[in-house]
């Protein structure tokens, strides 16, 4: 089996290819996958990374929580009925030493989902880290429903910063198909052409526009919702555009990791600011966003590439260390690693 394993934390030169590892076994309540895609995305190099370089990581673990193949086999208590299918995989690496840099990954069976038709597999490894995270983001407010869909925030105004990113495209895209208002904030004419096609109604240049203002003319009495990449640059603002028992759902710590809030204003409309991540988010919530993101599939309501929003960029497995590169140095589009071509 080829795989892309590291046994110490840093930078992407950490990465090596192994050629002939062993095909890892099932467990007791999980499913094999032979993979079609890896996806990449900031967790993982974050997580390559870790706190301190040079810090050894024993067992040695191959990165990357998403991914799409095909259930080649089963562990003792899984139905064989899942032999065949194709699936996406999610948090394949978290806390586990099989990432999805790989020709075969070993998850739980809860971390194998059905990938409907007619997604194909490049989209189904770039669904789990943003779709399950967005899905959180736009569901976590106290006034916003748990489940999303057709007409379950019809009324509501969506905020999404930075609209061309993994995250920012995915809550775009469930926001529009959930029938709400969807405002996108970018930083260039070309992430604004991009926000648009993901589903956007409204692009605003922050560079460019005074985005107060113009959040404004489109929702006098506020947004309901914001999906937030950059609080300690955008914490004034989220408080000055948040509308009556609004929420700010926080993602990411882009532009630093300390925010300063108006306590005042966000007191008077009885604001609430949730922290997102993904792998202490209550399991249910998980459960509620994984059904919600496949019936969004079954509606081809969601997709990547560049005609949905999302510009693809591909790798080879053995490209794996180019791969994360790219995605810290900040690529605009998903990164996939064809592990078969």
């Amino acid at each position: 089996m080829r795989r892309v394993v590291y046994s110490r934390s840093g930078g992407p030169e950490v990465l090596s290819f192994e050629s002939d590892a062993a095909i890892p076994e099932p467990g007791p309540g999980e499913v094999r996958v032979q993979l079609v895609r890896s996806g990449v995305n900031p967790t993982d190099w974050k997580s390559r990374q870790g706190g301190k370089p040079g810090e050894p990581i024993q067992p040695a673990r191959t990165p990357n929580q998403d991914g799409s193949g095909i259930v080649d086999a089963v562990g003792t208590g899984v139905r064989e009925a899942w032999l065949g299918l194709r699936v996406w995989v999610w948090e394949a690496a978290h806390e586990r030493p099989f990432g999805t840099a790989a020709d075969y990954t070993v998850v739980p069976e809860r971390n194998a989902v059905l990938l409907a038709d007619p997604a194909s597999f490049d989209l189904g490894a770039a669904l789990g880290v943003p779709y399950i995270t967005a899905h959180r983001c736009l569901t976590c407010g106290e006034d916003m429903p748990l489940r999303i869909g057709p007409g379950a925030l019809d009324g509501r105004t969506v905020l999404v910063a930075g609209g061309a990113g993994a995250v920012g495209h995915a809550a775009i895209q469930l926001a529009h198909w959930s029938d709400a208002v969807v405002i996108a904030t970018v930083s260039s004419p070309a992430k604004a052409q991009l926000a648009g096609a993901a589903g956007a109604d409204h692009v605003i240049d922050y560079k460019q526009e005074d985005v107060a203002a113009a959040v404004h003319k489109i929702a006098p009495a506020g947004v309901d919702c914001i999906v937030e990449v950059a609080a300690a640059q955008n914490g004034a603002l989220d408080a000055e555009v948040l509308g009556q028992s609004g929420s700010v759902a926080i993602y990411a710590n882009n532009g630093g990791d300390e925010v300063t809030l108006p306590i005042r204003p966000l007191m008077a409309s009885n604001a609430r600011c949730q922290f997102v991540l993904l792998y202490n988010v209550p399991y249910v919530a998980k459960e509620r966003a994984i059904a919600d993101v496949t019936a969004a599939i079954v509606d081809d309501a969601v997709g990547i590439g560049a005609e949905h929003g999302l510009p693809v960029h591909h790798f080879s497995l053995e490209e794996t260390a180019q791969a994360h590169r790219a995605v810290e140095e900040g690529i605009v589009g998903k990164v996939l690693i064809d592990v078969i071509p």
